[in-house]
């Protein structure tokens, strides 16, 4: 197909989208917002973690991030110029309940009227995220999620701010990558609460999948029928080398994708990695009856955040435990990527999203949305510009990997590039930039990096260039 608008060049092929396809941004609000303790937030378990020396690269905290608590409407002013149809943001659990539980903070409740107002203003589809990492700190000191009660009070959390919020925004998501939140949480202490206990992990892991379906309970008995619920997942397609290696394949592929995912299908937990993680100790017993219906309620559309492959193989020694997130893998190793790499050392191969697309859509039911995709690079400013071609480029091949899984029948539809803004990286601190707009966190200026013209280009046309890496 041949581009024909004015502002593209004549003889340009375009790889099209469908035509109601959902283009977005995607934030967090731990890693934006800033005013930790502004209107009566609470703290949550990651003001807790940064405050903790050796934790987070370069002593870094939430605070000031983007100052996005102040600065709200100019940002959402951000996704209208780069003509986004849809913002996802996160709500902070703190900033609504300051203790996870009982009193409401009227403040921070307004907070998200203004911000959804805003967005709708612009005429813009908001997501919400329900929880994005930051649980408040004072359910953390009652055990967190490893507690089975702190899924029962997600739930009213989830019920109170579509209360209020449900009116206005109809796309909702429980939790965003509980991989992250159990496995990096509580198994390899890497991320907030910062807790080494694999078998911790599994059980943080089942209470997460349980407050997401007593979250879905919860909206449904409240939200009107329109209303799209869902989950957000990390995932990975994950590749041996050696063909005889497909048991390493099989054991990361089952903490990995798996474990989360099938649950949610309505399969329980796979039987294969229940055996695999035995023994670290009896996790099931956290499991009661009622629990595997309650995770699996149904929901509208699945979210997909994909960023790279995982690459393993076989151990010498089967019984070698293995070192890295995956509580109770053991007889495999993980390999170093290979190719070209992302700042944070991720490895770049586009194609494996293809693969991964194609795999979630024998898998599951439910239409497909990448709600996070991404990379970070060292950016700098210069001339009032930053010419990020490497962000540009991954950016452009893993959408032209979006469109083969569309051509080839998944039924994608919607992409949120992450993130719309440079912000705080969870364990990394400042030091990682993903955004498609550069934040100079010493004024808080905003500059719009080429990926994100670029990105703006492709979502004006609805198409990503057939070749080359821009859309003209």
């Amino acid at each position: 197909m041949t581009a024909t608008d004015p502002d593209t060049q004549v003889g340009q092929e375009l790889l099209r989208f469908p035509p109601d396809f959902l283009w977005g941004a995607a934030t967090a609000a731990f890693q934006i917002e800033g005013s930790t303790t502004a209107d009566g937030r609470g703290p949550s378990i990651w003001d807790t973690f940064a405050a903790t020396p050796g934790k987070v690269e370069g002593g870094d905290t939430g605070e000031p991030a983007c100052d996005h608590y102040r600065r709200y409407a100019s940002d959402v002013g951000l996704v209208a110029d780069l003509g986004l149809g849809a913002y996802r943001f996160s709500v902070a659990w703190p900033r609504v309940q300051p203790t996870g539980a009982g009193v409401v903070e009227e403040r921070g409740l307004a907070f998200y009227d203004r911000l959804v107002d805003s967005v709708l203003e612009h005429g813009i589809q908001p997501v919400a995220t329900l929880y994005h990492w930051d649980l408040p700190q004072a359910l953390e000191d009652h055990g967190g999620w490893r507690n089975r009660d702190t899924a029962y009070r997600f739930a009213e959390y989830a019920a109170v701010v579509h209360a209020r919020l449900g009116d206005r925004v109809s796309a909702w998501t429980t939790l965003n990558e509980p991989w992250c939140s159990a496995f990096l949480g509580y198994g390899n202490g890497i991320h907030a609460p910062g807790v080494v206990n694999p078998l911790g992990a599994l059980e943080a892991a089942h209470h997460l999948l349980l407050g997401h379906g007593l979250a879905i309970e919860a909206l449904r008995a409240q939200a009107p029928a329109d209303h799209r619920l869902s989950i957000v997942l990390n995932f990975s397609s994950v590749y041996a080398d050696d063909p005889d290696h497909g048991e390493a394949v099989r054991k990361v592929d089952g903490l990995q994708n798996r474990f989360f995912l099938d649950p949610l299908n309505g399969k329980g937990y796979p039987a294969d990695v229940v055996e695999d993680t035995a023994w670290l100790g009896d996790w099931r017993h956290v499991v009661r009856d009622g629990d595997l219906e309650v995770i699996a309620a149904p929901i509208d559309w699945l979210g997909v955040n994909y960023y790279s492959p995982a690459r393993v193989a076989l151990s010498a020694d089967p019984a070698h435990v293995t070192p890295g997130p995956f509580p109770g893998l053991r007889g495999v190793e993980l390999l170093p990527p290979r190719g070209d790499l992302t700042g944070f050392g991720w490895e770049i191969n586009a194609e494996a999203f293809t693969d991964l697309l194609e795999r979630l859509d024998r898998d599951v039911t439910v239409p497909l949305v990448v709600t996070e995709n991404g990379s970070a690079f060292p950016d700098t400013v210069s001339g009032g510009r930053v010419r990020d071609v490497e962000r540009t480029k991954y950016l452009v091949d893993h959408l032209r990997s979006v469109h083969t899984a569309i051509a080839r029948g998944v039924d994608v539809r919607g992409y949120f590039a992450w993130s719309l803004l440079d912000n705080f990286e969870w364990a990394a601190g400042y030091s990682q930039r993903f955004g498609i707009v550069h934040v100079d966190y010493t004024t808080q200026r905003r500059t719009v990096k080429d990926s994100g013209h670029a990105f703006a280009r492709i979502v004006r046309h609805n198409a990503v260039p057939a070749g080359g890496h821009e859309v003209r």
